[in-house]
């Protein structure tokens, strides 16, 4: 392995949701359910039909507009 790959983030979690592979299919039963209730929380409407990549920027957004998700 090179230095370069190395010092790269592992896992998709780390991953720019835009460079996904799947990004662009629809969003998972466990991301949708979870970002229903951030959106509830937030006050904010519920879009169903977000892809993974969508649904996982709007989930970051509302974790930080809702303050969870964040480590104290």
């Amino acid at each position: 392995m090179t230095d370069t790959v190395k010092n790269q983030p592992q896992g998709n979690a780390e991953k720019d949701p835009d460079d996904w592979v799947t990004g662009d299919e629809a969003m998972t039963g466990a991301q949708a359910s979870y970002l229903k209730t951030l959106s509830e929380e937030a006050g904010e409407s519920f879009d169903e039909g977000l892809s993974k990549a969508e649904a996982s920027k709007r989930i970051d957004a509302l974790q930080e507009k809702t303050g969870r998700g964040i480590d104290h």
